[in-house]
């Protein structure tokens, strides 16, 4: 698809390791697990209860439960949106377009994933539709000059050269990888999320997320034979 803008952080550290990350080295804020030896935290509890709240306000018809919705998750998929399909405005379509099939799907959410997920599935599907369309009228050389014009890191000093050659890389991973990866280390969704949302198992979002990684260690690390001859 070209070069997109990608609101990343630029200075995070690219893991060989297919496992969760739960130090400091790692991408976006972690939540927790919530199925440890010890039952359930009172956090993931409160998550849980206010995820089912927002759930009936919405099946109820209850505006002020929609826009809870937005006020907690607006921003996150709006920068989810626009990390998939590369255009802020375009992005912004999508999360309206998402709100409003959330609206009119809600009797059919029967809560084998919590709300959230089930929301953010939606967006992903729309993004997807959204992606085929513009794919099908054939506006992609138009969308990466366009999109190149948009880029927005999230850290403004980072060095251009840097910023350019990660999004090089992260243009050449399948959408599946490219997909696993956003969700994963930009927007700090854990796998188990990640699963419910791409409708695939956790053990293959860890395996894609591994490929993403490895492939952008060869893009981006020095060719081995060029650092022995320093």
């Amino acid at each position: 698809m070209g070069t997109m803008g990608l609101a990343l952080p630029w200075g995070a550290r690219i893991s060989s390791a297919p496992r969760e990350a739960a130090t400091a080295g790692s991408w976006g804020t972690r939540v927790e697990p919530s199925d440890l030896t010890g039952g359930p935290s009172p956090a993931a509890v409160e998550g849980l209860s206010e995820d089912a709240a927002l759930a009936e306000g919405c099946r109820s018809g209850d505006v002020r439960a929609y826009e809870r919705l937005y006020t907690m998750h607006g921003a996150r998929m709006k920068n989810l949106a626009r990390n998939v399909l590369g255009s802020p405005v375009d992005a912004e379509d999508a999360v309206q377009e998402t709100f409003l099939k959330v609206q009119r799907g809600i009797a059919s959410f029967r809560g084998q994933s919590s709300f959230v997920t089930w929301t953010y599935r939606i967006l992903i599907n729309t993004c997807y539709d959204a992606r085929r369309s513009r794919l099908r009228k054939k506006e992609i050389a138009n969308d990466d000059s366009e999109e190149t014009s948009r880029m927005e890191p999230r850290a403004p000093g980072a060095h251009p050269s840097l910023r350019m050659a990660l999004e090089r890389a992260l243009a050449t991973l399948t959408k599946h990888q490219r997909d696993v990866f956003l969700l994963y280390e930009v927007e700090g969704f854990r796998h188990a999320e990640i699963a419910g949302m791409l409708e695939i198992t956790e053990t293959a979002s860890k395996n894609t997320l591994f490929q993403a990684k490895r492939n952008l260690r060869l893009m981006l690390e020095p060719p081995r034979s060029a650092a022995g001859t320093r």
